[in-house]
């Protein structure tokens, strides 16, 4: 497997767990054995790794694929984990404000994503990197754009189905979302920033 794989899903696990344990903290969220989460998850994420490894050894995107879920998951906590240090920092979780901290958060995870895509889930080596982070830039916009997009035909456009209750609904269209945007995220990081 490697030891930059072994180093970086240790890594990548120790950082969701301390931004999981730490977003719980602050929505006031107890969870029982809570402080295990930075030790925990890093476990896990070098578990998932290595299943990842071995089964891509007869289908090699499912290495890669596999690497790019991990990093989504940390990103995802990357976002959330800014979001909630500047909602507990201004004391301010609506309006304006709230919009600012989130564009932040955005960025924050965007940049994660960019550095963790480029060095381990896809490793190039380009040397345009103001061209290749522009490309990137590019399909994580259109990804945020089908994510918000999809959740929003589903909800509002197709709404509740079976009489499944709005909320419920609601966090269906924002899975369905979810994996539209990331398979978007997937093939055009692949295809186009890092080929």
């Amino acid at each position: 497997m490697g030891r930059k794989n072994v180093v970086a899903s240790l890594l990548l696990g120790a950082m969701v767990g301390v931004l999981f344990w730490g977003i719980s903290k602050n929505l006031g969220i107890a969870l029982p054995y809570l402080w295990t989460a930075p030790l925990l998850f890093p476990v896990l994420a070098f578990i998932g790794t290595w299943v990842a490894f071995f089964s891509g050894k007869r289908i090699p995107v499912l290495f890669q694929a596999a690497k790019f879920l991990e990093v989504g998951a940390l990103n995802t906590f990357v976002d959330l984990g800014v979001l909630n240090l500047l909602l507990f920092l201004f004391q301010m979780s609506s309006g304006l404000a709230f919009s600012l901290f989130k564009g932040i958060s955005f960025a924050v995870a965007v940049l994660n994503s960019y550095f963790w895509n480029k060095h381990w889930t896809f490793k190039t080596k380009e040397e345009n990197t103001r061209k290749e982070f522009t490309q990137f830039l590019l399909v994580s916009i259109t990804g945020f754009l089908v994510n918000v997009g999809v959740a929003s035909v589903v909800v509002n456009l197709i709404g509740p189905q079976f009489e499944i209750s709005q909320t419920l609904w609601a966090n269906i269209g924002a899975l369905i979302a979810t994996v539209a945007a990331m398979t978007w995220n997937f093939l055009g990081y692949k295809l186009i920033v890092f080929r």
